[in-house]
């Protein structure tokens, strides 16, 4: 049996020597599990790609969905594509290198794009509580209140809040110099391990950080849970069992959206992490970076009816387009 090493020789540097790469450990092995590792994540990235590339064309597709609803949810498809892209493409290509090196510019792009659509990632699910809030809490004035250009002006703030929030502090971040082992045992380029090869402490830099990522967190699930418990109380005092099912149905997809992805994350950025091991915090991250936008199309698909309906109709037209 083969075995896989990687080439550490990027430590044996001089400590006066500044780091211009760093090495990527990811998941180590034998060659035999990095080859079942690449598989198994091609598969997983290309039917993310899948799942939410139909929801989206659904969306676009079907007029039954022209709603504020699934155009969020469109939109929320679409920024998954982008969020598992910031990390599989690179995990794939390091799963196969025998050095697994990313460069300080590669490392800190990545850093960039991961924590900024994991941050429009948290808004939108606030942003489709307060959509599902509306509709079921008030149901009278949703239509005039929820029109489409709230619902473009929603989707651009989003964006536009996801990704000003953080070039300041990893520009800050991404000067410090780093001259010692550069070595980063996870799979991305993620706060804690860079900070921990940072030849120099940035205290304020890292406290700008850890504050508006905490911020972002805590705010939105705040909003979240406040949103679900008004909406709770209003579908318990619906006289009917089946319209109570109905309202259930339409907001536990998307609650059960927002615990897998705020369990895993709070867990990583906000409770203690120095009794959890490596190994687990890797686990961890694939969950909510990897997993999560894999499960989102399969939960909005499976337990709604006009999301079926409408996926039916594209799988329909892509076969018509073949036959002719």
């Amino acid at each position: 049996m083969s075995f896989f090493f990687v080439d550490l020789r990027p430590m044996n540097r001089s400590a006066t020597h500044i780091v211009t790469e760093f090495v990527l450990l990811g998941f180590p092995g034998c060659w035999e599990i990095q080859i079942f590792l690449f598989a198994l994540f091609l598969v997983i990235y290309i039917l993310t790609l899948l799942g939410n590339g139909a929801i989206i064309c659904a969306v676009r597709w079907d007029p039954r969905l022209h709603t504020p609803m699934y155009f969020l949810l469109g939109n929320f498809a679409f920024l998954e594509i982008w969020y598992v892209s910031s990390t599989v493409p690179n995990m794939l290509a390091n799963i196969l290198s025998k050095t697994k090196v990313i460069s300080l510019y590669g490392c800190f792009l990545q850093f960039y794009f991961f924590f900024s659509l994991g941050t429009t990632e948290c808004l939108f699910l606030a942003i489709m509580a307060y959509d599902r809030y509306l509709a079921i809490c008030h149901p009278l004035h949703y239509p005039t209140i929820m029109t489409g250009k709230l619902c473009r002006m929603l989707v651009s703030l989003c964006w536009l809040t996801g990704f000003l929030g953080y070039p300041i502090p990893i520009f800050f971040i991404s000067q410090l110099p780093f001259c010692g082992p550069n070595i980063i045992d996870h799979f991305l380029c993620d706060m804690d391990p860079l900070m921990a090869l940072s030849c120099a402490p940035a205290p304020i830099t890292e406290l700008i950080f850890y504050t508006e990522s905490s911020l972002v967190l805590f705010f939105t699930i705040t909003y979240i849970f406040r949103s679900y418990t008004l909406l709770l109380r209003t579908v318990l005092q619906v006289p009917s069992a089946a319209g109570r099912r109905k309202a259930f149905s339409t907001c536990g997809s998307h609650l059960v959206v927002v615990c897998l992805f705020y369990g895993t994350v709070m867990v990583m950025y906000v409770s203690p992490t120095y009794g959890i091991t490596t190994l687990m915090q890797k686990i961890l991250t694939l969950v909510y970076s990897v997993m999560t936008p894999l499960f989102n199309p399969l939960i909005y698909s499976l337990r709604n009816r006009d999301m079926k309906l409408a996926l039916r109709s594209v799988l329909f037209r892509i076969r018509i387009s073949q036959n002719l």
